[in-house]
């Protein structure tokens, strides 16, 4: 028996898990400092300039950074330093 192939089909995948900014970093820089390189200078690279290859692939760090907006990225890290200064209560 021949299927239709002229209707569209669709399919459901299950969606991606989602990612949060601060366990993203926290792998990233987990995985560089393991991999020996200096993960505050590698991430601000990254940040800067949009460049991947900044970033290990080891452990996924590079695709699961890809995943997060870099404005995301400066956003958490100067959130986590104004708290951590105290500057906001």
């Amino acid at each position: 028996m021949a299927e239709n192939l002229g209707n569209t089909q669709y399919f459901k995948t299950k969606p991606d898990v989602e990612l949060h900014v601060k366990e993203v970093l926290d792998l990233v820089y987990n995985a560089m400092a393991e991999k020996g390189y200096n993960p505050v200078n590698q991430i601000v690279g990254y940040i800067m300039s949009g460049d991947p290859t900044y970033i290990t692939s080891y452990k996924g760090a590079r695709s699961m950074i890809m995943k997060v907006e870099r404005d995301e990225l400066v956003e958490e890290l100067l959130t986590e330093y104004i708290r951590n200064r105290s500057w906001e209560k």
